[in-house]
């Protein structure tokens, strides 16, 4: 039996489909990204460290990475329409909450892991959401376009700073956000089929065996690279600020580096909608790019060159956090018929490589500098790219054993 899709997924996710998606993962995604924007006013207001920093935005990793697997078992017994409407109004609350009741680093590392947990449900509920609207032959795009959210949210974040957070104040900035995720649940669709519909269908439905060994490698790769861009996106503005850039100059560069990420999400997906395969080795290469933008940023800091340290953001972010969309499209590509599960548990690295981002670059400044905390990045993102070679590497394995 096909896997059921609805009659809409034929000619592929209507505009509304892909808006949908892209403002509910951006809004479970702004938490933490604001959290790394305005850094230096909540600092300051909070009196908070470095290192008390990192921590926090690792405990907002650390709740995606626990609710991942889970969540998506979840996901594929009742359908990713239902898990997006109660994750993004619990992530409406949650941001109210960190506008209005965010009194110390504490209070604020608690709120931030309830918000990861949401985004770790939010992923493969998107994932199953587009698996089954988008058509086969715009997959690459789709993804592309919902994974483009996440640095969407990082340029809404760096946009906050000179807009809200230097005139207002950075608690503004999550009430304009929870106020940004009520008006997204307005346009999550409904479920096209009932829940014992929905039941029938998951039982009937055969699964392909999931090809664990070569997912756990990939989710090591995705840890890797994801615990670069993690930490870039944390202490990217604390780090401009750091050679003399102004807070608001600083919030300006990481929303450009953002939108970098953004075209390079979107871009790459619709690339792999022509090119039908070999999307994992496109990943390290993106990642080995990224690395080149961290050594920029370490050259740019080093030197106090600001053009520099500006280039290699720009080029860190857009090829080093470029290239999830395309992975997440490779990974469902390769298992078509438990996307959510699959993805579950790739992400479950990629969370962990978001907890360990913050931490190890969060020590590396303040026991050392910046300099050293991209140097890490730089490295943690080739060691990645090496890891995808050897995940796909073992999927073609598998693939074709099961063929023999």
């Amino acid at each position: 039996m096909v896997p059921w899709r609805s009659p809409q997924s034929r000619d592929g996710a209507s505009a509304r489909d892909l808006a949908a998606v892209m403002l509910v993962t951006t809004t479970a995604s702004l938490p933490v990204f604001l959290v790394g924007t305005m850094a230096v006013e909540m600092r300051r207001s909070l009196h908070f460290g470095s290192a008390a920093l990192g921590v926090a935005v690792a405990f907002y990793y650390l709740g995606a990475a626990v609710s991942s697997v889970p969540a998506s078992r979840l996901v594929e017994r009742v359908g990713g329409v239902r898990v997006m409407r109660v994750a993004v109004l619990a992530t409406a609350v949650l941001l109210g909450l960190l506008d209005a009741e965010t009194s110390s680093v504490e209070v604020l590392t608690v709120l931030l892991a309830a918000s990861g947990t949401l985004s770790g449900s939010m992923n493969p509920a998107t994932n199953l959401f587009l698996a089954r609207r988008a058509s086969p032959r715009r997959q690459g795009f789709a993804f592309g376009v919902k994974q483009s959210a996440v640095p969407l949210a990082s340029v809404l974040g760096g946009i906050a700073v000179p807009a809200v957070a230097l005139n207002l104040g950075w608690r503004w900035a999550f009430g304009f956000a929870a106020v940004l995720a009520l008006l997204a649940t307005a346009v999550v669709p409904a479920p096209r089929v009932n829940m014992a519909e929905r039941r029938r269908q998951h039982r009937e439905t055969p699964q392909r065996q999931v090809r664990s060994p070569a997912l756990v490698v990939l989710s090591i790769g995705l840890a890797l690279g994801v615990l670069a861009s993690s930490g870039c996106t944390a202490f990217l503005v604390s780090g401009a600020v750091s050679i003399g850039y102004g807070k608001g100059a600083a919030g300006i560069i990481a929303a450009v580096a953002g939108l970098a990420a953004v075209t390079t999400r979107i871009g790459t997906g619709a690339r792999a909608d022509r090119r039908g395969g070999r999307h994992f080795p496109v990943v390290a290469v993106m990642l080995c790019l990224g690395a080149l933008g961290y050594i920029l940023l370490a050259t740019g800091t080093a030197a106090t060159s600001r053009p520099v340290f500006a280039l290699g953001a720009v080029a860190a972010l857009g090829m080093g956090w470029g290239w999830n969309g395309l992975f997440n499209f490779a990974v469902v590509h390769s298992h078509p018929d438990s996307p959510a599960t699959a993805t579950g548990i790739t992400q479950v690295g990629g969370r962990l490589g978001g907890v360990a981002g913050p931490v190890l670059l969060g020590i590396a400044v303040a026991n050392g500098s910046y300099t050293v905390a991209w140097l890490v990045a730089g490295l943690s993102a080739v060691c990645g790219a090496a890891a995808m070679l050897i995940g796909r590497h073992l999927l073609l394995q598998a693939r074709a054993a099961i063929g023999s």
